[in-house]
């Protein structure tokens, strides 16, 4: 890719400030760019590179004013963050050939439903009454169980496998270690003090657009579905238990897990390393500090929670800076008991 700053700025409906002339080749971090390179400033604490980076364009907000001098040629658009992402997509494959084909190594059923320009990696293995869109990437060692059915235009990456039943839409990205369709976590006490597997006989839906990252997993309905909506992004590892459901366009980062039957809200956006136990209901909109523990349904969308037992953040915040002044208050309820002692 070379392209120059007022081709992007016609691109990304951005201003130039500076030589419109200057071409790039690359898209760099800020504190490593070179001069055939755009960077961004997406993040206020990345500020004092851009006064030293050798980039030759350097993509900021609209609303910036520099400090000092700049040496890039400034390229001004409403959301760097946003307008980088659209070029990733752009350019980002520009120089691979979309995978078309079936690997001579796989193996797929005769009865198997293929799309137009299917791919099909060495190794993966398809099953009886599996269903497959069009333009969809099914890359080495992915195992898809009977009847498992794959939208349109999704990639799903080495080493997935999707039990038995379960569903993916369209436009979905699924990483490699994913397992989707596994048997959540069901065990019913026996008087013995042993424990009787309860079947699974449920599946997993997930709707168009959303992401997964590797090695999470998304347990199968006990008796119905997992549901996962359009839009969701999933971090890596990540655990979804049984009958959970995610709405549209929450994220959810690493090492998070959300027990049975929860039912979350869209628009939510969860940290990483949250627990949130069964049978809750999370709102729309909710946010959730990572390390948060969630013990109770949040009912009130657009909340800001946090802590173990999570409650909200604002409060949560106050009760930390306390906790920090417990020493001093140790001392000074000690030195009031000394004081009303010697009064007495």
């Amino acid at each position: 890719m070379t392209i120059s700053a007022n081709q992007l700025a016609a691109l990304l409906s951005g201003i130039v400030e500076g030589n419109g002339d200057v071409q790039v080749e690359t898209i760099a971090k800020i504190e490593e760019a070179h001069p055939k390179a755009l960077a961004f400033l997406g993040n206020p604490k990345y500020e004092e590179f851009a006064y030293s980076t050798q980039a030759g364009i350097l993509m900021v907000n609209k609303t910036f004013v520099p400090s000092q001098k700049i040496n890039a040629t400034l390229l001004k658009v409403e959301d760097p963050y946003q307008a980088l992402a659209f070029l990733l997509e752009k350019f980002g494959n520009a120089s691979q050939n979309p995978l078309t084909g079936i690997d001579a190594k796989a193996s797929v059923s005769d009865n198997a439903v293929l799309g137009q320009h299917v791919y099909i990696g060495a190794c993966a293995v398809v099953e009886n009454n599996v269903k497959i869109g069009a333009n969809t990437q099914i890359h080495p060692q992915v195992y898809l169980g009977e009847g498992v059915e794959i939208g349109e235009n999704t990639i799903i990456f080495s080493g997935v496998k999707i039990y038995k039943g379960c569903k993916v839409g369209s436009n979905c990205i699924i990483h490699s270690g994913v397992v989707i369709g596994s048997d959540g976590f069901g065990f019913a006490p026996q008087a013995d003090g042993t424990y009787q597997k309860v079947n699974h006989i449920g599946n997993v839906e997930i709707e168009n657009y959303v992401e997964i990252g590797a090695n999470t997993t998304i347990d199968r309905g006990s008796i119905g579905s997992t549901i996962i909506k359009t839009g969701v992004k999933l971090d890596n590892l990540i655990h979804i238990a049984h009958n959970v459901e995610i709405g549209e366009n929450t994220v959810i980062a690493a090492q998070t897990g959300v027990a049975g039957s929860t039912k979350i809200g869209k628009n939510c956006m969860i940290g990483g390393q949250v627990g949130i136990v069964g049978h809750l209901k999370i709102a729309d909109g909710t946010k959730i500090n990572a390390k948060s523990g969630v013990s109770k349904s949040i009912e009130e969308p657009n909340t800001a929670i946090n802590g173990s037992p999570a409650f909200k953040y604002a409060s949560s915040l106050r009760s930390q800076a306390v906790y920090r002044k417990l020493p001093d208050l140790e001392q000074r309820i000690k030195e009031l008991e000394d004081l009303l002692k010697a009064k007495s």
